[in-house]
């Protein structure tokens, strides 16, 4: 993986645009295609919107997003189904189910891995751990201490998957909790620098594990204007190495196409959010050559 290619999609531009003079047709039979799909502050919208309901008129909804998932894993059963965070609280389905209905609903859609969201503590970390048995996927989280709290070896800081040979490794980073969530809210949980944690699993996935692809499933925020020293998205790719693509979450931001952002190393860095509710689904689809060559060709669907 000496060069890092990326070529991006959006609904809106519907081509191709190709950096370094690569393009799809100069791969051969040999190129395995991995599919990342990503959702992010869903905030329990299980129904899509209705027809009067403004810019966001007739999107969104959980069904229509099970057949949008189901379509791409039949054309790439290579896929991987990820969320950064906010799954609770937004509508009267948390208020009165507490969680239950979205992870059910999740796992039917077969998620593959999702990181935490501040709101996810929003019926304490007791209740979001009442609701992990009806999570049929796992969670990941490196710079949140559960070590004194029911959620105990129940967060692993990363997880590794292997889709036709890639070797994928996924880790988690959340927002900062005191000041945003109430403390009694998330207890005894520690909240650790995420920079330095990001520096530390990008080094195991890509060095002891040896992971082809690294990913991050981050609940931070895409930048803060008003704050440049708040650690953001933005800020995490540029203060670290070999994090080759992160989702984020927690700002709402909508991006019609990833930001590609230089690291510590001077290599590119995709970052994608998809806005909130589940009016679109991000999908980036990253191609090996060889080993040698890594292209992504991105785009946003709307649900």
């Amino acid at each position: 993986m000496k060069r890092r290619t990326f070529l991006q999609q959006t609904t809106a531009a519907g081509t191709l645009i190709g950096l370094g003079g690569l393009t799809l047709s100069s791969f051969s039979a040999k190129t395995k295609k991995i599919t990342i799909l990503h959702t992010n502050d869903v905030h329990s919208h299980i129904d899509p919107f209705g027809p009067n309901d403004g810019r966001n008129a007739n999107k969104g909804g959980v069904a229509r997003r099970a057949t949008l998932i189901e379509n791409v894993r039949r054309e790439n059963s290579n896929t991987l189904l990820l969320d950064a965070g906010d799954i609770f609280q937004g509508t009267p389905y948390f208020n009165y189910y507490g969680g239950e209905l979205e992870f059910k609903l999740m796992s039917m859609l077969k998620y593959d891995l999702a990181t935490i969201g501040n709101h996810d503590f929003d019926n304490s970390i007791d209740g979001l751990y009442a609701q992990l048995p009806n999570a049929k996927f796992d969670f990941v989280n490196a710079n949140y201490d559960f070590s004194n709290t029911v959620l105990d070896t129940h967060i692993k800081p990363y997880k590794i998957f292997i889709k036709d040979g890639i070797k994928i490794g996924i880790f988690g980073l959340g927002i900062e909790l005191e000041g945003l969530v109430n403390k009694k809210m998330y207890k005894e949980t520690v909240y650790l620098d995420p920079i330095e944690k990001a520096q530390d699993m990008s080094r195991i996935l890509k060095e002891d594990e040896q992971c082809d692809l690294i990913i991050c499933l981050s609940h931070l925020g895409y930048n803060y204007k008003n704050s440049p020293n708040k650690v953001s998205d933005l800020v995490l790719a540029r203060k670290t190495k070999d994090i080759d693509l992160i989702i984020g979450g927690h700002t709402h931001t909508f991006l019609k196409k990833p930001t590609i952002e230089r690291n510590s190393n001077n290599e590119n860095v995709l970052i994608n959010q998809v806005g909130c509710y589940g009016l679109y689904v991000g999908r980036i689809d990253f191609y090996f050559e060889s080993g040698k060559e890594k292209i992504a060709n991105s785009r946003t669907i709307i649900v």
